[in-house]
């Protein structure tokens, strides 16, 4: 999975109006679902990608939904920024061949593989500097300390700080500091779903995080939630 991207499947989900720093991209995997959006309800809907901070909810009570939270910006999420109209907050598919002609997908599916191939599939090819993959390893080694700096990551590529910021902002589109926080995120909410038996204040520490205050933060500021409403409603959800 690409690292910048955030994969969910949710079963009967209803959740409160909230709003998120990721672009998020929500699909019905089986009967329309109720949306509303800025204020404006949509029903019977088969799916919406909406930018960040755009105020929204779903109720999907007998279905199973579908949904991708993106790093804003990361190649992938600059990449969707661009498919939006000027002052287009979010775009809502009425059908599933709205979804497939969107994404460019096969019309027989609307797999979250499918959706995620199809969306690379739109970036430009990149050789990666082999030392912005050698800082990618790293972090996927190591999210879990908790003295991770910028002169880290410096000092296992031998340049300066600043110019490895840059280096890796124009290779990833995203920030040093975002692709961590967002490896962690990741990490920690694959734990909250997984070991139900371990708190969230021992997965906050265990994947970087100072503390669970810290963890919600984060949390709530991606995706829209903190991480207690996650693992209540564990049971409903999985995580690709």
């Amino acid at each position: 999975m690409n690292p910048f991207i955030l994969a969910l499947k949710a079963r009967n989900l209803m959740v409160e109006i909230h709003h998120h720093s990721a672009y998020q991209i929500v699909l019905s995997n089986d009967t329309p679902f109720n949306s509303t959006i800025s204020g404006m309800l949509y029903e019977r809907i088969h799916g919406f990608l909406i930018k960040p901070q755009v105020p929204h909810f779903c109720a999907a009570e007998k279905g199973t939904l579908n949904v991708l939270n993106i790093e804003p910006y990361s190649n992938i999420g600059l990449e969707l920024a661009g498919r939006f109209k000027k002052n287009e907050e979010y775009i809502v598919f009425d059908s599933p061949s709205e979804t497939n002609a969107f994404f460019q997908t096969p019309k027989v599916s609307l797999a979250i593989s499918q959706i995620v191939d199809a969306l690379l599939a739109k970036l430009p090819a990149t050789a990666y500097d082999e030392r912005v993959a050698k800082i990618v390893d790293h972090i996927k080694s190591n999210y879990y300390e908790q003295n991770i700096t910028p002169q880290t990551f410096a000092d296992i590529v031998f340049l300066s700080p600043s110019r490895l910021a840059s280096l890796f902002k124009l290779q990833t589109g995203s920030s040093l500091s975002k692709y961590l926080l967002w490896t962690r995120l990741r990490q920690a909410i694959y734990l909250t779903l997984s070991d139900k038996e371990r708190s969230l204040t021992e997965i906050a520490y265990d994947t970087g995080f100072y503390d669970l205050p810290q963890f919600n933060k984060y949390m709530y500021e991606m995706f829209g939630m903190p991480p207690k409403a996650l693992k209540n409603n564990s049971d409903l959800i999985e995580i690709y």
